[in-house]
């Protein structure tokens, strides 16, 4: 690839020469304005390897315009020559303040600008191979973090799956949950990366789940005082199956995990956290846990109706939830119903990372979640 050179000089006879000069050897290809302001024009739209121009010129002067042009994506570390037979002092030094690399006397026959000028050309070359390999080393780290990400995530999910099957159910309760969550921490305002990771982590509510016995996991009906308070102990134990992970998911997947059954009035567990003690993803997903468990059908009770669920949620904001999740929640009940119903709504597409291992799996959402918490109690 040819070294690019853009040419600035209000003398056609300087230009003609420098473009003569500097492609002689077939390594440059120039570029030549006479005005310094469409000089500056082309440098926005195009970037070069290499810049030659004149001190003296109407409208901007050499310096004006290296301190310009260097203002410019792209022209930040190229080598910029000002040409000018006034290589005082105080000009040399407010032209390198500027930007300048180097200096070429306006000496059309000079062996010195002949030097300089091949000098100036390979440097150019060199930091244009420089620059590209930089941005093809950040294109393979960018690319490598993605499929770290990637990993991560199909990580989260099948562990997040793996705990729905141990409760007989394909994965429907935690993609609905984790649907819900995303709405909520949306219409809070929680930036996008924050709400993303906590679509991806709210599956891992409940994955100390695997830690129950069968006979109580899995019995059908009401559950005694005993049996509920074995039941309790899946919060903390999904906190200590996550906790200490160096991946930030897993750390996200922690405190919800830890907290999705904390109250906003301080009566849950298992630490009796109330109010913005509760860390926000913990409050978002109480909000999605408890209203997909209301509305869908378990061993001991018929789904209640989504209206009815919704005026759960609106009664006990403020006491059970935080009432801001509650609200944020309910201002997107089109969406909320929908997917309650099992349709895919924007921005819930199949193409999200989430949807992968379920859809691999055949979740078909026939089978439906059997969470029994204190909380569904409560509610029916």
């Amino acid at each position: 690839m040819l070294t690019q050179a853009l040419l600035v000089d209000d003398s056609r006879s300087v230009l003609n020469f420098l473009k003569r000069h500097i492609e002689a050897e077939g390594l440059v290809e120039a570029t030549t304005f006479l005005d310094p302001v469409e000089a500056l024009a082309c440098a926005r739209e195009r970037v070069f390897d290499l810049v030659l121009v004149d001190y003296e010129m109407p409208h901007m002067d050499g310096i004006s315009f290296i301190r310009t042009l260097r203002t410019l994506p792209g022209c930040v570390d190229i080598p910029i020559a000002m040409i000018t037979s006034r290589q005082t002092d105080d000009i040399k030094m407010e032209a390198l303040q500027a930007g300048a690399t180097d200096f070429l006397p306006k000496a059309p026959q000079s062996l010195e600008m002949t030097v300089r000028l091949r000098n100036l050309v390979q440097l150019g070359a060199a930091v244009r191979k420089l620059n590209d390999r930089a941005a093809h080393l950040a294109s393979e780290v960018a690319a490598t973090t993605r499929k770290l990400g990637e990993r991560e995530e199909e990580i989260i999910l099948r562990l997040a799956l793996a705990v729905e099957y141990r409760d007989n159910d394909t994965g429907e309760h935690a993609l609905r949950v984790a649907r819900y969550s995303r709405i909520i921490a949306e219409q809070l305002g929680l930036p996008p990366r924050l709400c993303r990771d906590i679509y991806l982590a709210a599956p891992l509510h409940d994955v100390g789940k695997v830690a129950i016995p069968d006979n109580i996991l899995l019995k059908p009906g009401r559950l005694t005082d005993q049996e509920m308070a074995v039941i309790r102990t899946h919060a903390a134990i999904g906190e200590k199956i996550l906790a200490d992970s160096s991946c930030e998911l897993i750390q996200l997947g922690a405190q919800i995990a830890a907290g999705h059954h904390e109250r906003w009035d301080g009566g849950g567990y298992p630490n009796g956290l109330n109010a913005d003690e509760i860390p926000v993803a913990a409050r978002v997903v109480a909000v999605a846990d408890v209203f997909d468990a209301l509305t869908t059908r378990r061993p001991y009770k018929e789904p209640m109706p989504l209206d009815m669920a919704r005026d759960y949620l609106r009664q006990n904001q403020g006491r059970q939830f935080d009432p801001a999740c509650v609200e944020a929640f309910l201002s997107r009940w089109e969406e909320v119903v929908a997917i309650a119903a099992g349709q895919a709504a924007p921005p819930l597409q199949k193409s999200d990372p989430i949807l992968a291992p379920f859809i691999i799996l055949g979740a078909t959402g026939s089978r439906l979640d059997q969470d029994r918490t204190p909380d569904t109690a409560a509610a029916v």
